[in-house]
């Protein structure tokens, strides 16, 4: 009898979860950037809070829609709940409102492939647009146009956590430990991504991928209240510091930061930025961290 070889898997079945609120406009520009995929995406799962997260969506193949309550860790957790025992090998999240070129999943997927030691990957983010007013999806777009088709080769580079917009995780380490997103960073999250990423960082290494490209639009709508955010943007580094997640120097440089940056603008802020609300939040966080009380969860009452 002759023993044939395993026949060597040419590719990995890529999931894409999105998490998503109030922002079901652009929701349908990046759903249909990724029918634009050259390697599809083996299931699009969305997590929504509301019916009119996902108004307007055009059915597709391989969507589904889970309804849970509103956290970027609660609605992500969600989507690797539904991903527990499928045939997917990856998950991809991508926010809302993050437009990749055509062969991102592809770019992704043969990294992967070929190299067992990684957990998980980030791409190369061509523009942010959450460092401004935020881009239109036709701008990014134009972007995405202005690239060449193919990447040029670069080299792979490690680095100490994915960037939340666009990070992709292999599920075979997630089966086996049944890890998520930390529920006790609420709402937005905030350094949600640093903390899974260094526990995940026990499983494999954690690499930027400059072959899967993209553009954030980073769209300010369903942002939600500057004071929760505020607030987050010190509760938070102090809470991943205690936990083991954050070193100190690296929460103490986020957090002086974030303070300066809306003590600054105060009076002059950004439009589109709620500094008045920001930093309220953030001295309502000193407060309770010299009296001892500080706590993530805390956003769930201001």
């Amino acid at each position: 009898m002759t023993v044939r070889p395993p026949i060597a898997r040419t590719t990995l079945a890529v999931a894409v979860g999105i998490a998503t609120k109030g922002r079901a406009a652009v929701l349908r520009e990046t759903i249909a950037e990724l029918q634009a995929q050259t390697q599809r995406p083996s299931r699009i799962i969305i997590a929504h809070t509301d019916a009119s997260d996902v108004a307007g969506l055009v059915p597709v193949d391989g969507l589904e829609l889970v309804c849970v309550a509103a956290g970027l860790c609660n609605q992500r957790n969600a989507i690797l709940d539904r991903l527990a025992d499928d045939g997917s090998d990856i998950v991809l999240f991508f926010d809302d409102d993050f437009l990749p070129m055509p062969d991102y999943i592809a770019a992704t997927a043969a990294a992967f492939l070929s190299n067992h030691d990684i957990a998980v990957t980030t791409g190369e983010v061509l523009v942010d647009g959450i460092k401004g007013p935020g881009l239109t999806a036709e701008y990014g777009r134009d972007v995405l146009a202005a690239q060449p088709e193919t990447a040029v080769p670069a080299a792979m580079t490690l680095v100490r956590n994915g960037y939340g917009c666009n990070m992709a995780i292999r599920l075979a380490f997630i089966r086996s430990t049944a890890m998520r997103f930390d529920p006790n960073l609420p709402f937005y999250g905030w350094l949600e991504d640093v903390d899974f990423c260094v526990r995940a960082g026990a499983h494999g290494r954690i690499v930027k991928l400059p072959g899967a490209r993209g553009v954030h639009l980073g769209v300010k709508l369903g942002r939600g209240s500057g004071t929760r955010l505020g607030y987050s943007q010190v509760s938070n580094p102090v809470y991943l510091v205690r936990k083991g997640s954050m070193p100190q120097r690296d929460a103490i440089i986020s957090v002086s930061k974030n303070i300066i940056a809306n003590t600054a603008k105060y009076f002059f802020p950004e439009p589109y930025v709620d500094r008045p609300g920001r930093l309220r939040g953030n001295m309502i966080a000193l407060r309770e961290l010299l009296a001892g009380t500080i706590r993530p969860t805390r956003v769930l009452d201001l």
